[in-house]
């Protein structure tokens, strides 16, 4: 093992109460106001590329008749969904996301050991934020997300490698996606218990953050 890789929603922060609020405040001024998300809604999807999201949140009429945002088209659900990530990348600057127990500490002893890294399916500049607003940002030595690579996670983890020349990092997320991710980039897979997912077959497991410490 020569690094470690890390999801951020689940695995890092919960910014589920922020992201909310911030996309309520985004769908208010920019579409219908009494819709409406929750931060339970959103837990379930995080980890999900942007399209993805789209296409759970904001499902057309054509598609799915009896959700969450019935009458928008694709075209329209993708516009709005740009628009709750600006929204949320400038809430979140004042209202940022709540970092686990122990990630602080572990992040700090673990850089000591290992160059540390992050991959995400986020928009651009929510990685910025984390950092940022967390005091994070001096011990992750480089990040991508699916905002600036528009792929699947597995892929945008081989870039971050090669761009990095990692041979043997680790993977810690929370979600069956960043396991299957995890399958397709060839790495090792480090499951979060405590985060938004399950991955019943997950051979190695965290209960707490700092649990990798121990690891």
């Amino acid at each position: 093992m020569d690094s470690i890789i890390f999801d951020v929603d689940g695995t890092l922060w919960d910014s589920t109460e922020s992201v909310a609020a911030s996309w309520n405040k985004a769908i208010r001024e920019h579409a219908d106001p009494s819709l409406a998300v929750d931060p339970d809604t959103l837990s379930k999807v995080f980890g999900k590329t942007m399209t993805e999201i789209a296409d759970a949140l904001f499902p057309s009429l054509t598609e799915i008749a009896d959700t969450l945002f019935p009458t928008l088209t694709p075209e329209r659900r993708m516009n709005l969904l740009d628009l709750c990530f600006e929204e949320e990348n400038r809430y979140l600057q004042e209202h940022p996301g709540i970092l686990y127990d122990g990630v602080t500490d572990t992040i700090k002893k673990l850089s000591d050991r290992y160059p540390l890294y992050i991959v995400s399916n986020c928009q651009c500049g929510y990685i910025e934020v984390l950092l940022s607003t967390t005091g994070l940002g001096s011990y992750i030595k480089d990040h991508l997300c699916f905002g600036e690579t528009q792929v699947a996670k597995g892929e945008t983890i081989r870039m971050l490698m090669k761009k990095n020349n990692l041979n043997s990092p680790v993977y810690v997320g929370d979600t069956q996606g960043d396991a299957d991710a995890c399958k397709m980039a060839g790495i090792p897979f480090i499951f979060a218990e405590y985060g938004f997912g399950d991955v019943p077959d997950a051979k190695t497991r965290i209960r707490t953050f700092s649990d990798l410490e121990k690891l």
